[in-house]
């Protein structure tokens, strides 16, 4: 029988949104507050910066491996809640591991099977909405909501409460996780009507790694923005509290784009949206990186997160989706994760953080504009070809 798109009722919204909505709110805890909780454990810079750093590196490899085993199994959702009750389990530790060393086994743990969740439940959303990838940003929305709940609340929890309260609540969103996993239905994957491709075959055609490339230097442009956005903000002399809205407009400006992008893409092909994202990353960051300390200017280069990161992403998920099909979709979804979230967000942390003390806020900025144009020019370049058939 031919592959058709799901009616409306047929579409596990909720299911999927509340997956989304526990997965990016356990990245609102981690990412701020996480290094806080390690230095109030006394490690020094280099060692929080190894721990912090896990969630990346994992990233490189492990979900090409849980990919790969997906695509084999067609277990994608049991693969995801396996993986959410050892993240679970394994997390626990940390509230007996205080060394440095245990709390790298820990996490490191915890990454790798973390990182199983994500490219798995990306694919099975988009096998479940078939040809109506419009509608992915519908669902994918409530992750920010998730994100920006938790950056605000517990942000402003910790300004009169113990910063162990931190792996409490990280342990709840993992349990949020655990019992939303437990839910997403298992999607089939269009196999009979379409021509299985070999994974060599779809990387060797120019719009495939094009497109990978623009992906990985994307994430590595963002790498500056990451880490050393609040510290930026402090030190041109925004207080905390105001970093933290700047941090909550941007994730803001994510919701309101994934809800036009639907209308968007009925007039505008993925790829040209995709390519006037990458534009406007480089001019974003060059704003951040040198007109900081002029608070209008700065609003600016926030709401553009709507384009650098709603826009991107829900362009970028689009085009994977089409290029990987039949029975690729998990591995193409885990290697995009891979090379952008892992080597590029990887990447972009060290540059960061060697350039950082020497070239300033400034240039360091700047370096992450040259990421982005880079990035347009290889999209532009090959990405936009015309699909082959």
């Amino acid at each position: 029988m031919p592959h058709r798109p799901p009616a409306p009722h047929d579409l596990p919204y909720w299911r999927l949104s509340g997956f989304y909505f526990f997965y990016f709110a356990f990245v609102g805890a981690m990412a701020p507050f996480w290094g806080l909780y390690l230095h109030s454990l006394a490690f020094n810079a280099f060692q929080i910066g190894v721990l912090m750093s896990l969630l990346q590196v994992m990233r490189i490899f492990a979900p090409n491996i849980w990919g790969h085993i997906a695509d084999r199994s067609g277990q994608r959702v049991a693969i995801v809640q396996l993986a959410a009750g050892v993240c679970l389990v394994a997390f626990v530790g940390v509230f007996w591991a205080t060394s440095f060393w245990a709390l790298f086994a820990v996490m490191s743990l915890i990454s790798f099977f973390w990182s199983a969740s994500l490219p798995l439940v990306e694919a099975t959303t988009l096998s479940h909405l078939g040809d109506r990838t419009d509608r992915y940003g519908r669902i994918r929305l409530w992750g920010s909501v998730g994100f920006i709940l938790v950056v605000v609340g517990l942000g402003a929890a910790l300004d009169h409460a113990s910063i162990r309260l931190v792996p409490w609540v990280v342990l709840g969103l993992l349990v949020g996780i655990v019992l939303t996993a437990r839910f997403i239905p298992e999607a089939d994957v269009a196999r009979l009507h379409v021509e299985h491709v070999p994974l060599g075959h779809v990387l060797r055609r120019p719009q495939v790694w094009a497109l990978l490339a623009a992906a990985l230097l994307m994430a590595a442009a963002h790498g500056p923005y990451y880490t050393f956005f609040t510290i930026h903000l402090v030190e041109t002399g925004y207080s905390k509290s105001v970093a933290g809205w700047l941090w909550a407009l941007g994730v803001v400006c994510e919701i309101g784009i994934f809800l036009v992008m639907p209308r968007v893409f009925a007039r505008i092909k993925p790829e040209t949206v995709l390519l006037a994202t990458l534009l406007i990353a480089a001019l974003r960051f060059l704003l951040i990186g040198w007109q900081a300390d002029n608070l209008p200017v700065l609003l600016l280069a926030q709401l553009m997160h709507a384009f650098t990161f709603g826009a991107y992403h829900a362009s970028a998920l689009a085009l994977v989706h089409r290029h990987f099909t039949g029975k690729n979709q998990a591995r193409g979804q885990a290697m995009y994760n891979s090379l952008a979230f892992g080597v590029g967000g990887t990447l972009g942390s060290l540059y960061s953080g060697a350039a950082w003390d020497g070239l300033g806020a400034g240039w360091t900025f700047s370096i992450a504009a040259g990421c982005a144009l880079l990035a347009t020019l290889a999209f532009a370049w090959r990405g936009r070809l015309a699909p082959p058939g």
